[in-house]
């Protein structure tokens, strides 16, 4: 998604590095995490509590329209609130996985549960019962992935004209 929201994965790269200095939007270093197999990153986790999702969200957009030019606006424009729309609304009381992502060359090593372990921990840390995340239908790898891991699947968004459908899932935490 952030290929396609940026234009094209080295414009989505940039925007995310710079993302990651700009305290207070969707992937701010202040909501990320990252797991390590062998001192290398093997994946990347944003999350926070559902309650700042809309102010990082648009903190995120303004970022991106200030570093687009403006004949590309209107895409970002476009797949902003067609992104907000598509993706099953989560329980307001819930610590938020916003993206989660894996180098494919250390999957199934462990990272993507580490990371889902360490928003568990933000959860309770925070006086969250629950973690929530979506993805796509047709991402089975992950469904798998959030079965195994206790997650649920309680909502469901079906495809539109230019995104996926998705899926919702929440973990209830002690």
């Amino acid at each position: 998604m952030y290929d396609r929201f940026a234009g094209g994965r080295k414009r989505a790269l940039a925007l995310l590095e710079r993302s990651l200095r700009e305290p207070g939007n969707a992937s701010s270093a202040d909501v990320v995490w990252v797991a390590e197999v062998d001192g290398e990153v093997a994946a990347a986790m944003a999350a926070f509590p559902v309650d700042e999702a809309v102010g990082r969200s648009a903190s995120f957009l303004r970022l991106t329209l200030r570093a687009a030019s403006p004949w590309r606006w209107p895409r970002a424009l476009a797949l902003y609130w067609a992104g907000g729309r598509a993706a099953p609304t989560p329980p307001a009381q819930a610590f938020y996985v916003d993206a989660l992502a894996t180098d494919p060359a250390y999957r199934r090593r462990g990272a993507a549960s580490a990371l889902l372990a360490e928003a568990e921990r933000q959860a309770r840390t925070r006086g969250l019962p629950a973690v929530a995340l979506d993805t796509t239908e047709g991402n089975s790898d992950a469904r798998a992935l959030y079965a195994r891991e206790g997650f649920d699947e309680v909502g469901y968004r079906p495809a539109g004209r230019t995104l996926p459908g998705f899926v919702a899932l929440v973990k209830r935490v002690r």
